[in-house]
């Protein structure tokens, strides 16, 4: 099975090409909506067809519009030419805005996953049974998954008590993430994703056992003493999170000075590779390291 999001979304357009550029900061892709119009109508100029669409979707003030935004790809004729494109949310939502009989499958997938997730807002054991189903078939073992729920739990217990210190912001939660991992790895969480070669994939899910340790490590120690410190605010909160994960570093350096090695391992779980340079996909299976 294909776990990763851009090839399952290339796969609903029956291998056609569409442009796309990741964006490693937000996390996330940008395609290119001319490339899409053209799949998905039967339009001669698709440009025209999404400049007629473009102009429609301003006049209802579509958040689709708002969204857009111009980057530079490599047109057919080989030169690099800037293009209207849309994250993956954006581009979901003009899908749903094409009056195309080619549309429907998305649309139609798109209600299927809208319904999976009402379904579990009913009955969330529904969502854990999926996550189980996902890492079996993946590979891992029931003590495997154990642990990792049992990390979910922890790391939600971490981010409550932050919640009580005043933080209330995603962006908050990611800085203050940060801290704790950059200061016993030296990488904040995209520069140590980057440094595994990979990207919207979990970076737990693609550590080693000793890295997952650590992280924990990390965030128990950071919620302990925010426990007793009570920080709060950011400033106070981050001052907590980076002595937590200095409890992590101080772990790490002394096994890494017994062991003669580093504990920080570029190897990940995932069974392809990313090609930046041409922005597809190359399926082949990745040695861990």
């Amino acid at each position: 099975m294909k776990e990763n999001k851009l090839e399952t979304i290339v796969e609903l357009f029956e291998g056609n090409e569409i442009r796309s550029i990741w964006d490693n900061e937000k996390e996330d892709y940008y395609f290119s909506v001319v490339d899409v119009i053209s799949v998905l109508t039967d339009a001669n100029i698709p440009r025209n067809y999404w400049s007629d669409l473009k102009r429609k979707l301003k006049d209802e003030g579509s958040e689709v519009h708002e969204n857009i935004v111009q980057l530079k790809m490599k047109a057919h004729d080989g030169k690099m030419r800037t293009t209207d494109t849309l994250n993956t949310k954006g581009m979901l939502r003009l899908i749903e805005s094409i009056p195309s009989p080619k549309a429907e499958p998305f649309k139609m997938w798109l209600a299927s996953l809208g319904s999976e997730r009402i379904d579990e807002v009913f009955d969330p054991e529904i969502a854990i049974r999926r996550a189980i189903d996902y890492y079996r078939r993946k590979g891992c073992s029931d003590k495997w998954i154990e642990s990792r729920l049992k990390g979910i739990l922890d790391r939600n217990k971490l981010t409550d008590i932050w919640k009580d210190g005043g933080i209330t912001d995603k962006y908050e939660y990611g800085i203050l993430t940060n801290e704790i991992y950059e200061e016993w790895s030296g990488m904040k969480a995209s520069e140590y994703k980057k440094y595994k070669g990979i990207r919207k994939e979990s970076l737990r899910d693609n550590m080693s056992d000793i890295e997952v340790v650590l992280t924990d490590l990390g965030e128990v120690a950071t919620r302990e003493l925010a426990k007793e410190h009570k920080p709060y605010g950011l400033e106070q909160n981050k001052e907590v999170a980076k002595m937590g994960g200095h409890a992590a570093k101080v772990a790490r350096e002394d096994i890494e000075k017994n062991l003669g090695k580093s504990l920080i391992s570029n190897g990940n779980s995932l069974n392809y590779q990313y090609v930046d340079e041409n922005q597809k996909l190359e399926n082949t299976t990745l040695d861990n390291k």
